[in-house]
């Protein structure tokens, strides 16, 4: 027959928690010595009971165990905090780097801004002087370049305004000036124009050859 799960809780019942600790306690114990047989491990095991009673293995000596137990918890965090507190003083050191960066670019910027000029030299004046002039020279190509754009975009505008107004002019000449009967007379002109062409081209599709006989069939 299964054994079914048993909820892992506080046993509420008295009796039954004193025989479970009882059977489950003689059973971890079994369990370390056997690790200890079979691994060749040095295994402790310390159990206190409800009412504080010591329950205890050793795999060799308990004193020297517990004694070893001690150096190796102070060496392990004592190596966790020395890990940590390099961990902290790296960070310290990066922050200061980083403070002492701002403030030399900080101080670098007001000198060029003609600032805090009093502390330098004068290698470190020609310095500055070389950094302006070169900016100077990036701005005012930067600055030809667009003025250039603007010109090119002014240029093409005025071509195209001046185009409209041709174009304006052309047609105020061609009808506005003209009398009426005569912008009418050639308006009739070019009708009569393209009707007599139309009607030369259905005149040549006519055939025209001379034969004698009788008249050919047509399909």
């Amino acid at each position: 027959m299964v054994r079914g799960k048993i909820e892992i809780k506080r046993i509420e019942n008295l009796t039954s928690r004193q025989v479970t600790f009882s059977k489950r306690r003689k059973g971890l114990l079994k369990k370390a010595h056997e690790l200890s047989v079979l691994c060749d491990a040095q295994v402790a095991a310390v159990v206190f009971s409800q009412k504080g009673k010591l329950y205890e293995y050793g795999s060799s000596d308990m004193k020297k165990m517990m004694e070893r137990c001690e150096i190796h918890r102070r060496e392990y965090f004592h190596a966790e905090r020395f890990q940590k507190e390099q961990q902290v003083q790296d960070l310290k050191n990066e922050i200061t780097i980083m403070v002492n960066s701002i403030e030399l670019l900080q101080r670098h910027c007001r000198r060029l801004m003609g600032q805090d000029l009093d502390s330098c030299s004068l290698e470190e004046l020609k310095e500055i002087t070389i950094q302006i002039e070169k900016s100077l020279t990036i701005v005012r190509s930067r600055k030809a370049t667009l003025n250039e754009e603007e010109v090119r975009k002014l240029k093409a505008e005025i071509a195209g305004k001046r185009e409209l107004l041709n174009e304006r002019t052309r047609l105020h000449e061609m009808f506005e000036e003209k009398p009426l009967w005569m912008q009418s007379r050639n308006l009739e002109s070019e009708k009569n124009a393209s009707s007599s062409a139309s009607e030369n081209m259905h005149i040549s599709n006519v055939e025209t050859d001379l034969f004698i006989g009788l008249p050919r069939s047509r399909v």
